[in-house]
């Protein structure tokens, strides 16, 4: 057993006169240091609470690995075509990006940006934003980049038809 320590605390005096009455003179030390073991006991440690939020962050990453495997063989069970593109969208130009991809099916970032009269690198931006955001929500991007030649367009932004609403 290790060394004792001398600690002084003040209580409010119904506390001690309870303490008085129910406790015996010479074991009232020997109560009041197995009253703050059992407290201490249920007290979490805050490196036991790091612990588990690393714990619960790696769960996460690994939830969210497995979901885009799913995603991948087509496993996960996101309905085709009961997806609102615009659901992933946040302001006015971002609903005009996916109203102008809904249209013309793809489009690249210079052309989007002439029909919107803005800066190309916005769009791009807003553009990564719907994929990711779709990605998390869906289990699938409802926009993806590809810069191939494709359909007699290359580095074009491309909608994902089989995941909209029809």
């Amino acid at each position: 057993m290790s060394e004792n320590r001398m600690v002084s605390v003040k209580l409010p005096e119904n506390l001690y006169q309870e303490l008085v009455l129910r406790i015996p003179e010479g074991d009232r030390s020997i109560f009041i240091r197995e009253a703050i073991s059992e407290k201490l006991q249920k007290t979490p440690k805050a490196d036991k609470i790091l612990a588990l939020e690393e714990r619960m962050g790696k769960i996460e990453e690994e939830f969210a690995q497995i979901r885009k495997y799913l995603a991948d063989l087509e496993i996960l069970t996101f309905q085709h075509g009961k997806i609102n593109p615009h659901q992933f969208c946040i302001d006015e130009l971002d609903h005009k990006i996916m109203e102008y991809l809904l249209h013309y099916k793809s489009a690249t970032t210079p052309e989007l940006a002439d029909y919107l009269k803005t800066n190309r690198w916005l769009i791009l931006n807003r553009l990564r934003k719907i994929e990711k955001t779709s990605k998390k929500q869906a289990g699938k991007p409802i926009v993806e980049y590809y810069a191939g030649d494709r359909s007699g367009k290359k580095k074009a932004w491309w909608l994902d038809e089989e995941l909209i609403q029809e």
